[in-house]
């Protein structure tokens, strides 16, 4: 794990233009188009954009693109909310990392998402993907892993810190993956882990690396404290019985 992020930093490092500026931008208006074409369709535009392995073997290769941009949502409301909170965030992220790296970020989840279809589609089941919610998960993963600490509002009005969401969010991650384990739906299983595998690469060096920082700082405190309690003893006065 440590040596592929490091490959990402120095290509990085490398590259500093490399990259699609602005991506979230794009990734709103792509989507603002498609559900506006799943509304003049009625829907039918799920059928024939979404990510279904079976037909992109079949040479149905645009859905590989367009699954991309179909909203989860058809509620204009709830689309509203989820592009505005996920534009704000993605663009916190690249400001953070720069654009190189958080495109990498982004495409890699996207391709991640695809592999994790075709491991479900050959696990034995029919597979039907649209949008990108693993990706943007990961996306919400790594801002709050980042910013722990950062205040939101819940439903507009109840304010709480990001990293209490995203724990609820893990544990909906894994209820899903355990129901799915005692369904024997291994596919669904297992295409949510893949499709998260971005998170786990490019965090994995960061909470290893404050692990470390924190055994390091409760051995010293532990030593200072030994010392302390050594010196105290010998401190003490002499009495005699």
């Amino acid at each position: 794990m440590n040596k592929l992020y490091d490959a990402i930093d120095r290509f990085c490092a490398r590259h500093p233009y490399w990259g699609i500026p602005n991506l979230m931008r794009y990734m709103v208006i792509g989507t603002v188009a498609m559900y506006v074409l799943c509304i003049l369709t009625q829907n039918q535009a799920y059928i024939s954009l979404s990510l279904v392995p079976g037909s992109i073997l079949r040479g149905e290769v645009w859905r590989l693109v367009t699954f991309i941009f179909l909203p989860l949502s058809t509620s204009p409301l709830s689309l509203l909310i989820s592009l505005y909170f996920y534009y704000w965030m993605g663009n916190m992220l690249e400001n953070y990392w720069g654009t190189p790296k958080f495109t990498i970020y982004y495409l890699s989840g996207i391709v991640l998402t695809i592999l994790a279809a075709f491991i479900a589609y050959f696990s034995g089941g029919f597979v039907m993907m649209y949008g990108v919610h693993y990706v943007n998960m990961a996306m919400f993963f790594a801002y709050a892993a980042l910013n722990p600490n950062a205040m939101v509002l819940l439903f507009f009005f109840i304010p709480i810190k990001i990293k209490w969401l995203a724990w609820v969010d893990l544990a909906y991650f894994a209820y899903g993956v355990i129901t799915s384990v005692a369904a024997g739906d291994w596919g669904g299983a297992v295409a949510p882990v893949v499709a998260l595998l971005n998170f786990v690469v490019f965090f994995y060096p960061y909470f290893s690396k404050r692990a470390r920082v924190q055994r390091t700082a409760r051995s010293k405190q532990a030593v200072r404290f030994r010392q302390t309690v050594k010196a105290s003893e010998r401190a003490k006065p002499y009495t005699h019985k």
